[in-house]
């Protein structure tokens, strides 16, 4: 009689589906979440005009006009959505009693999220191997490096970043949610989601060893370019020779370091499990601080970006007078 109970009460929770989840991850109202609401907002604000910043400074000034400058414009057009797809809804679950993102909702958040990252990523280690043939190859980059080329590049890393996830996302969509469904993350991501799913979870290894194999393969290319590029610039004779060559890649070794560092503190643990806080800490580093910081190196750290920028504020201010 018990196991008869009991496998009517299992039939009932596999038919009840879940039709939205819930976020864990944010402080009540009560405790002060507006604190933490103003200087997100303030954070979302300066990425998406800062990296439209450096967009429109890249795009308006005929001298960016190359593939290292294009790349960047992308990337940083890139950042200003992929930050787009969860932090507006990390602001109003701040101020939200009811912080809730429906099934579709969440799988729509996990596709453009992953899908933004993964071009991003293919356009940083695009990037690398862009300043490997201009460093190493000087003389035959501009026959290599051509703009139809470029525009292969930065068009092919966004197709394939969006393509790849598909078959990912349409494979979560089929799974029986049934309950519980608190997420506890700040946004929609893979682990957490696939936990509460009521069938087999043994595909999250599979997940987990998938994502590690694509970010260790692309850091690998990424640091075999900068091994090779140090290398050459280390046998540069002239102090000026090597400190300008440095310049041009310093930025992209930046972003590098800091978009990759976040990556790997994510998805590179499997089995390990952080407390909560430093759970919450490592997606804001990722999902927030990594983008926050962009616009500034390459803005402070590259003297033609940084003209760019002024004649784009100072044309924009003289229009506007």
């Amino acid at each position: 009689m018990k196991i008869n109970l009991a496998e009517t009460i299992m039939r009932i929770n596999r038919s009840t589906s879940v039709t939205e989840f819930l976020f864990s991850g944010f402080p009540q109202f009560e405790d002060g979440s507006f604190l933490f609401f103003i200087p997100l907002f303030f954070i979302y604000i300066f990425i998406v005009i800062g990296n439209l910043i450096v967009f429109f400074a890249v795009r308006m000034d005929t001298r960016l006009h190359n593939p290292m400058y294009n790349f960047i414009s992308i990337f940083s057009f890139l950042e200003i959505w992929y930050t787009t797809a969860t932090i507006p809804k990390m602001l109003s679950n701040l101020i939200s009693k009811q912080r809730t993102i429906s099934l579709i909702g969440c799988l729509l958040q996990m596709y453009f999220f992953h899908s933004l990252g993964n071009s991003e990523g293919i356009l940083l280690t695009t990037m690398a191997i862009d300043r490997y043939v201009a460093i190493c190859n000087p003389l035959r980059y501009p026959t290599i490096m051509t703009p139809r080329l470029c525009a292969q590049l930065s068009a092919g890393s966004c197709i394939f970043g969006f393509l790849v996830l598909l078959p990912e996302i349409a494979w979560i969509s089929t799974l029986p949610f049934c309950g519980p469904n608190q997420i506890h993350q700040i946004f929609c991501d893979f682990e957490p989601v696939l936990r509460l799913a009521c069938t087999d979870t043994s595909m999250i290894l599979v997940e987990d060893v998938v994502h590690a194999v694509a970010i260790i393969f692309s850091v690998l290319i990424i640091a075999i370019s900068y091994i090779r590029i140090i290398t050459v610039i280390l046998r540069i004779p002239s102090g000026e020779g090597r400190r300008k060559a440095f310049s041009t890649c310093a930025a992209h070794l930046g972003v590098f370091l800091m978009f990759y560092g976040s990556v790997s503190l994510m998805y590179l643990r499997f089995s390990a499990t952080f407390p909560p806080i430093l759970d919450t800490a490592i997606a804001l580093m990722f999902v927030v601080l990594a983008p926050f910081f962009n616009p500034i190196i390459y803005s402070l750290r590259n003297k033609d970006m940084k003209t760019a920028i002024k004649k784009l504020l100072c044309s924009q201010t003289t229009s506007t007078s």
